[in-house]
């Protein structure tokens, strides 16, 4: 007798789900079976992903910063299809920089849709999943490990967000809900591609020991985050080795300062203050 795909029927909500990881792992999850709803900012985009679906969809345009917004479009969601079964926190942007050269509105932009965002998430859909007894997946980074010189506000982000899961993954355990972490490296996404054209950063990620500075193929990385939505894993990473570095977490400040040390100061001895690069929809890593 043939098992019954896990996630078929199932009803999955991304956040950030117009491009990048968030558009893969829609195409991903409703080839696997999901029914999918689509959250994000870019309305055209996500009409076009919905289009692109094999299974039962729908989209709804939101800003994750919006808790209100994001109250509503949960109660949408669970009217349409009856259930959410799995929630994933995908929504991020980030930006570059030198922290003492930085713009303090789009430093504060990137925690509050990355780690606000991912509050506002949790907090209107917590209701639906200790109904379904479902999955929330937050997505982190490798940054969250290894904090990375001019991305202050990034790293800062994907921390705390890491931390808002362990936690809420306490207090949620006894109503059945199940909560992971999912870690990526550079992934090749709008947002790894935009870093790589400034000099600094792409100086930065050069000097990055193997194999923590090369971009990894978007396909197979939103594989193994599908997967791990499959088993409702505790922990997901995109890249394999990145299971090594929970453990050697504790050193990896210590290295990328190290690594990082003369590329910085070569950048501070420039003429001119460095421009931050502006806020870019999507995931970094």
């Amino acid at each position: 007798m043939r098992r019954r795909p896990p996630l078929r029927g199932r009803t999955v909500v991304i956040t950030g789900a117009a491009r990048g990881v968030g558009a893969q792992l829609a195409r991903t999850l409703s080839a696997r079976g999901a029914r999918v709803a689509l959250v994000g900012l870019e309305e055209r985009e996500l009409a076009y992903i919905a289009t692109e679906l094999v299974g039962e969809t729908a989209y709804w345009h939101v800003d994750v910063t919006d808790a209100d917004a994001l109250l509503r479009t949960a109660r949408s969601v669970e009217a349409l299809f009856g259930t959410v079964d799995a929630v994933v926190a995908n929504a991020g942007v980030a930006t570059g920089g030198l922290f003492r050269h930085s713009d303090p509105e789009a430093w504060r932009r990137v925690v509050e849709v990355n780690l606000f965002g991912s509050v506002n998430t949790a907090r209107a859909f917590l209701p639906a999943l200790i109904r379904s007894r479902g999955y929330y997946l937050q997505i982190a980074s490798l940054a969250a490990l290894a904090p990375t010189p001019l991305m202050t506000a990034y790293c800062a982000s994907k921390a705390a967000v890491e931390a808002f899961a362990h936690s809420l993954e306490a207090e949620t355990a006894h109503h059945g809900v199940r909560t992971g972490v999912a870690y990526l490296s550079w992934t090749d996404t709008d947002m790894v591609r935009a870093p790589e054209q400034q000099a600094a950063l792409g100086r930065l990620r050069a000097d990055l020991p193997w194999p923590t500075g090369r971009t990894y193929p978007l396909a197979p990385a939103v594989d193994r985050i599908a997967t791990g939505i499959e088993r409702r894993a505790r922990h997901v990473y995109a890249q394999p080795w990145l299971r090594a570095a929970q453990f050697l977490r504790a050193t990896l400040p210590t290295l990328a300062t190290r690594n990082a040390r003369h590329a910085v100061a070569e950048l501070e001895s420039r003429p001119g203050a460095p421009v931050p690069a502006p806020a870019v929809a999507g995931p970094v890593v």
